[in-house]
């Protein structure tokens, strides 16, 4: 079955910290690169970190020194860590599998984070 959960997400203000987490089944998940994109309206979404099966990481310029990825892969979720949070990074959150070319085509239900000024 191929599924993606995201979670975490909520309303914080300018400088504070959030936590997202992504479950995916296996069939997504192990042996892949996997990414976090994020979405706001009338927008594209856009690649903000990706991490790779063996755990080398990438990041979106806007995000770099703020936003760390990383993997567990014994229980296939992988993790946004974000700190120094701006309202720019207000949008709706989303993990899928990522490739060179971009993401996987699988999506889940994304989890909203909303930064105040």
């Amino acid at each position: 079955q191929v599924q993606l959960a995201e979670s975490g997400g909520g309303l914080v203000q300018t400088g504070e910290s959030l936590r997202l987490s992504c479950a995916a089944s296996e069939t997504i998940f192990r042996g892949y690169a996997m990414g976090w994109y994020r979405q706001t309206p009338g927008k594209q979404r856009e690649l903000v970190a990706s991490i790779s099966a063996g755990g080398s990481t990438n990041y979106a310029d806007s995000v770099k020194g703020r936003f760390t990825i990383s993997r567990d892969n014994a229980k296939n979720t992988v993790y946004l860590q974000m700190n120094s949070l701006k309202p720019e990074d207000t949008a709706v959150y989303y993990c899928t599998r990522h490739y060179p070319w971009g993401p996987g085509g699988y999506w889940g239900q994304g989890t909203q984070v909303t930064v105040s000024s």
